[in-house]
Protein backbone atom coordinates (compact mmCIF):
# COMPACT_ATOMS: atom_id res chain seq x y z
CA UNK A 1 0.00 0.00 0.00
CA UNK A 2 1.37 3.31 -0.89
CA UNK A 3 2.22 6.24 1.51
CA UNK A 4 -0.76 8.04 -0.24
CA UNK A 5 -3.36 5.43 0.28
CA UNK A 6 -2.22 5.43 3.49
CA UNK A 7 -2.46 8.92 4.38
CA UNK A 8 -5.94 8.77 2.87
CA UNK A 9 -6.42 6.08 5.40
CA UNK A 10 -5.69 8.11 8.38
CA UNK A 11 -7.65 11.20 6.84
CA UNK A 12 -10.43 9.03 7.12
CA UNK A 13 -10.69 7.17 10.19
CA UNK A 14 -9.34 10.42 12.26
CA UNK A 15 -11.32 13.21 10.47
CA UNK A 16 -14.54 12.50 12.21
CA UNK A 17 -13.09 11.85 15.65
CA UNK A 18 -11.09 15.41 15.24
CA UNK A 19 -14.30 16.95 14.06
CA UNK A 20 -16.36 15.97 17.07
CA UNK A 21 -13.45 16.64 19.52
CA UNK A 22 -13.56 20.13 18.13
CA UNK A 23 -17.29 20.61 18.18
CA UNK A 24 -16.94 19.32 21.95
CA UNK A 25 -14.25 22.14 22.81
CA UNK A 26 -16.34 24.69 21.12
CA UNK A 27 -19.69 23.96 22.39
CA UNK A 28 -18.28 23.28 26.10
CA UNK A 29 -15.91 26.49 25.93
CA UNK A 30 -18.59 29.21 28.05
CA UNK A 31 -19.94 26.33 30.25
CA UNK A 32 -20.48 27.03 33.74
CA UNK A 33 -22.92 23.86 34.50
CA UNK A 34 -21.00 21.44 36.96
CA UNK A 35 -22.14 18.96 35.30
CA UNK A 36 -20.58 19.85 31.91
CA UNK A 37 -17.54 21.42 32.41
CA UNK A 38 -15.10 22.67 29.46
CA UNK A 39 -13.23 20.35 27.83
CA UNK A 40 -10.00 22.37 28.11
CA UNK A 41 -10.29 21.43 31.64
CA UNK A 42 -11.59 18.03 31.54
CA UNK A 43 -8.13 17.71 29.61
CA UNK A 44 -5.82 19.57 31.59
CA UNK A 45 -7.74 17.34 34.28
CA UNK A 46 -6.17 14.28 33.16
CA UNK A 47 -2.59 14.40 34.57
CA UNK A 48 -3.60 14.92 37.80
CA UNK A 49 -6.41 12.35 37.62
CA UNK A 50 -4.79 8.97 35.52
CA UNK A 51 -1.27 8.99 37.38
CA UNK A 52 0.38 5.31 36.33
CA UNK A 53 -0.83 4.22 40.01
CA UNK A 54 -4.39 4.97 39.36
CA UNK A 55 -4.07 3.73 36.46
CA UNK A 56 -1.93 -0.04 37.40
CA UNK A 57 -4.80 0.22 40.54
CA UNK A 58 -8.21 1.07 38.04
CA UNK A 59 -7.85 0.33 34.54
CA UNK A 60 -4.91 -3.15 34.82
CA UNK A 61 -7.66 -5.04 36.98
CA UNK A 62 -10.46 -3.73 34.81
CA UNK A 63 -8.59 -5.31 31.23
CA UNK A 64 -7.16 -8.40 33.10
CA UNK A 65 -10.75 -9.50 34.04
CA UNK A 66 -12.04 -8.24 30.75
CA UNK A 67 -9.39 -10.46 29.00
CA UNK A 68 -10.34 -13.61 31.32
CA UNK A 69 -13.76 -13.41 30.91
CA UNK A 70 -13.32 -13.12 27.10
CA UNK A 71 -10.89 -15.67 26.80
CA UNK A 72 -13.06 -17.91 28.63
CA UNK A 73 -15.85 -17.22 26.18
CA UNK A 74 -13.62 -17.54 23.04
CA UNK A 75 -12.93 -21.15 24.07
CA UNK A 76 -16.15 -22.46 25.36
CA UNK A 77 -18.18 -21.08 22.68
CA UNK A 78 -16.06 -22.09 19.86
CA UNK A 79 -15.73 -25.62 21.39
CA UNK A 80 -19.90 -26.00 22.60
CA UNK A 81 -20.94 -23.96 18.89
CA UNK A 82 -18.71 -26.11 16.80
CA UNK A 83 -20.01 -29.79 18.41
CA UNK A 84 -23.74 -28.00 18.49
CA UNK A 85 -23.12 -27.48 14.91
CA UNK A 86 -21.62 -30.84 13.80
CA UNK A 87 -23.99 -32.74 15.45
CA UNK A 88 -28.08 -32.30 14.92
CA UNK A 89 -29.81 -34.30 17.71
CA UNK A 90 -27.58 -32.07 19.78
CA UNK A 91 -28.59 -29.00 17.93
CA UNK A 92 -32.44 -30.03 18.53
CA UNK A 93 -31.94 -30.45 22.23
CA UNK A 94 -30.28 -26.90 22.65
CA UNK A 95 -32.04 -24.60 20.48
CA UNK A 96 -34.42 -23.74 23.19
CA UNK A 97 -32.12 -23.38 25.65
CA UNK A 98 -29.97 -21.24 23.56
CA UNK A 99 -33.17 -18.97 22.21
CA UNK A 100 -33.70 -18.40 26.20
CA UNK A 101 -30.90 -17.48 26.85
CA UNK A 102 -30.30 -14.96 23.82
CA UNK A 103 -33.27 -13.16 24.48
CA UNK A 104 -31.64 -11.76 28.25
CA UNK A 105 -29.52 -8.74 28.08
CA UNK A 106 -26.09 -9.65 29.46
CA UNK A 107 -26.74 -7.04 32.32
CA UNK A 108 -29.78 -8.35 33.51
CA UNK A 109 -27.54 -11.42 34.94
CA UNK A 110 -24.95 -9.10 36.72
CA UNK A 111 -26.76 -8.53 39.69
CA UNK A 112 -27.66 -12.28 39.53
CA UNK A 113 -24.44 -13.63 39.08
CA UNK A 114 -23.03 -10.96 42.12
CA UNK A 115 -25.46 -12.24 44.61
CA UNK A 116 -23.85 -15.94 44.22
CA UNK A 117 -20.48 -15.50 43.08
CA UNK A 118 -20.08 -12.37 45.25
CA UNK A 119 -20.08 -8.87 44.78
CA UNK A 120 -16.52 -8.29 46.10
CA UNK A 121 -14.50 -10.37 44.51
CA UNK A 122 -13.04 -11.03 40.86
CA UNK A 123 -14.78 -13.79 40.63
CA UNK A 124 -18.43 -12.75 39.61
CA UNK A 125 -17.33 -9.98 36.93
CA UNK A 126 -15.31 -12.99 35.16
CA UNK A 127 -18.10 -14.84 34.90
CA UNK A 128 -20.02 -11.68 33.84
CA UNK A 129 -18.03 -10.85 31.55
CA UNK A 130 -17.72 -14.71 29.99
CA UNK A 131 -21.39 -15.58 30.18
CA UNK A 132 -22.46 -11.89 28.23
CA UNK A 133 -19.28 -12.72 25.55
CA UNK A 134 -20.30 -16.07 25.17
CA UNK A 135 -23.69 -16.42 23.43
CA UNK A 136 -22.69 -13.96 20.53
CA UNK A 137 -19.64 -16.47 19.99
CA UNK A 138 -21.62 -19.39 20.12
CA UNK A 139 -24.47 -18.19 17.78
CA UNK A 140 -22.25 -17.55 15.40
CA UNK A 141 -20.49 -20.57 15.19
CA UNK A 142 -22.72 -23.02 15.61
CA UNK A 143 -24.10 -21.01 11.96
CA UNK A 144 -20.74 -21.04 10.80
CA UNK A 145 -20.64 -24.82 10.78
CA UNK A 146 -24.09 -25.53 9.70
CA UNK A 147 -23.19 -22.91 6.94
CA UNK A 148 -20.54 -24.80 5.26
CA UNK A 149 -20.36 -26.01 1.94
CA UNK A 150 -21.18 -29.25 2.01
CA UNK A 151 -18.69 -30.25 -0.78
CA UNK A 152 -15.88 -29.31 1.43
CA UNK A 153 -17.34 -31.85 4.57
CA UNK A 154 -18.27 -34.54 1.50
CA UNK A 155 -14.17 -34.07 0.57
CA UNK A 156 -12.62 -34.29 3.81
CA UNK A 157 -14.68 -37.58 4.26
CA UNK A 158 -13.99 -39.18 0.53
CA UNK A 159 -10.20 -38.84 1.68
CA UNK A 160 -10.82 -40.40 4.99
CA UNK A 161 -8.92 -37.31 7.09
CA UNK A 162 -9.54 -38.20 10.82
CA UNK A 163 -12.15 -35.91 12.84
CA UNK A 164 -9.17 -33.56 14.18
CA UNK A 165 -7.53 -33.24 10.28
CA UNK A 166 -11.30 -32.36 9.51
CA UNK A 167 -12.21 -30.05 12.49
CA UNK A 168 -8.38 -28.50 12.26
CA UNK A 169 -8.61 -27.67 8.16
CA UNK A 170 -11.79 -27.79 7.14
CA UNK A 171 -14.62 -27.14 9.77
CA UNK A 172 -12.86 -24.29 11.76
CA UNK A 173 -11.25 -22.55 8.94
CA UNK A 174 -14.55 -22.89 6.93
CA UNK A 175 -16.60 -21.38 9.58
CA UNK A 176 -14.07 -18.54 10.66
CA UNK A 177 -15.51 -15.78 9.40
CA UNK A 178 -18.67 -16.69 11.52
CA UNK A 179 -16.75 -16.82 14.41
CA UNK A 180 -14.99 -13.86 13.75
CA UNK A 181 -18.34 -11.80 13.47
CA UNK A 182 -19.23 -13.17 16.58
CA UNK A 183 -16.10 -12.74 18.44
CA UNK A 184 -16.01 -8.81 17.45
CA UNK A 185 -19.68 -8.11 18.86
CA UNK A 186 -18.92 -10.37 21.98
CA UNK A 187 -15.67 -8.09 22.62
CA UNK A 188 -17.59 -4.72 22.31
CA UNK A 189 -20.28 -6.57 25.14
CA UNK A 190 -16.96 -7.75 27.18
CA UNK A 191 -16.11 -3.77 27.55
CA UNK A 192 -19.71 -2.72 28.41
CA UNK A 193 -20.07 -5.43 31.14
CA UNK A 194 -16.69 -5.18 32.54
CA UNK A 195 -17.46 -1.31 33.19
CA UNK A 196 -21.07 -2.31 34.77
CA UNK A 197 -19.86 -5.32 36.72
CA UNK A 198 -17.67 -3.40 37.97
CA UNK A 199 -20.63 -0.98 39.45
CA UNK A 200 -21.53 -3.84 41.98
CA UNK A 201 -19.60 -3.96 45.49
CA UNK A 202 -16.01 -3.46 43.27
CA UNK A 203 -13.01 -1.25 45.07
CA UNK A 204 -10.83 -1.18 42.00
CA UNK A 205 -11.66 -0.68 38.17
CA UNK A 206 -12.36 2.03 36.02
CA UNK A 207 -16.27 1.57 36.62
CA UNK A 208 -15.71 1.81 39.84
CA UNK A 209 -12.98 4.84 39.61
CA UNK A 210 -16.14 6.63 37.37
CA UNK A 211 -18.79 6.10 40.08
CA UNK A 212 -15.97 6.47 42.82
CA UNK A 213 -15.86 10.10 41.02
CA UNK A 214 -19.39 10.81 39.94
CA UNK A 215 -20.56 10.35 44.08
CA UNK A 216 -17.81 12.62 45.02
CA UNK A 217 -18.74 15.25 42.18
CA UNK A 218 -15.77 15.20 41.12
CA UNK A 219 -17.74 16.15 37.12
CA UNK A 220 -14.33 16.71 35.36
CA UNK A 221 -12.45 13.63 36.71
CA UNK A 222 -15.52 11.34 35.97
CA UNK A 223 -15.21 12.82 32.38
CA UNK A 224 -11.98 12.06 31.94
CA UNK A 225 -12.48 8.01 32.90
CA UNK A 226 -15.18 7.74 30.20
CA UNK A 227 -13.03 9.31 27.48
CA UNK A 228 -10.66 6.67 29.00
CA UNK A 229 -12.90 3.75 28.29
CA UNK A 230 -13.23 5.06 25.29
CA UNK A 231 -9.92 5.07 24.07
CA UNK A 232 -9.65 1.47 25.44
CA UNK A 233 -12.69 0.50 23.09
CA UNK A 234 -10.59 1.92 19.87
CA UNK A 235 -7.62 0.51 20.68
CA UNK A 236 -9.01 -2.80 21.54
CA UNK A 237 -11.30 -2.78 18.13
CA UNK A 238 -8.00 -1.50 16.48
CA UNK A 239 -6.18 -4.67 17.90
CA UNK A 240 -8.72 -7.54 16.77
CA UNK A 241 -8.98 -5.40 14.03
CA UNK A 242 -4.99 -6.31 13.10
CA UNK A 243 -6.11 -10.10 14.30
CA UNK A 244 -8.91 -10.52 12.08
CA UNK A 245 -7.15 -9.15 8.97
CA UNK A 246 -3.97 -11.20 9.39
CA UNK A 247 -6.32 -14.49 10.34
CA UNK A 248 -8.39 -13.91 7.53
CA UNK A 249 -6.53 -12.95 4.63
CA UNK A 250 -7.32 -15.25 2.51
CA UNK A 251 -10.95 -14.98 3.14
CA UNK A 252 -10.50 -11.53 1.95
CA UNK A 253 -8.57 -12.09 -0.88
CA UNK A 254 -11.70 -14.55 -2.15
CA UNK A 255 -13.90 -11.87 -1.76
CA UNK A 256 -11.90 -9.46 -3.73
CA UNK A 257 -11.52 -12.27 -6.18
CA UNK A 258 -15.02 -12.67 -6.13
CA UNK A 259 -15.88 -8.92 -6.73
CA UNK A 260 -13.69 -8.70 -9.59
CA UNK A 261 -11.02 -6.35 -7.76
Amino acid sequence: MSIVALARRAAIALGLPIVLLAAWWVASADSTSPFWPPLQKIIQTFPTTWTWDRFVGDVVPSLTRLAIGYALAVIVGIVLGTAIGLMPRLRALSEPVLEFFRAIPPPVMVPIIALFAGYTGSLGKVLTIALGCLWPILLNTVEGVRGLEPTLTDTARSYRLSTWRRLTFVVLPGASPRIFAGARQALSIGVILMVISELFGANRGLGAAIVQFQRSFAIPQMWTGIIVLGLIGVVLAALFRAVENRMLAWYQGQRQIERGE
